[in-house]
């Protein structure tokens, strides 16, 4: 999967995805940003995520990323 392939599919829909791959202690030791580790929801984790591109940007990698099996 490519970044082009990411077109069309939201941030929620990603982190979304990664949450239910992962679940957040995972996906918080795979991306150490606080808005995973403390008190984490979809919620408060895209108001970060749409403010500060490096995040975003890790997410988005990680999704490229992943194999997902189902």
């Amino acid at each position: 999967m490519s970044v082009q392939e990411l077109h069309g599919i939201t941030l929620e829909a990603i982190l979304t995805r990664l949450v239910d791959h992962y679940g957040w202690d995972q996906l918080g030791k795979r991306i150490v940003i606080n808005c995973f580790l403390s008190d984490p929801s979809i919620k408060s984790s895209l108001k970060f995520l749409r403010k500060t591109p490096w995040a975003r940007k890790e997410v988005e990698d990680l999704y490229l990323n992943t194999r997902f099996t189902n």
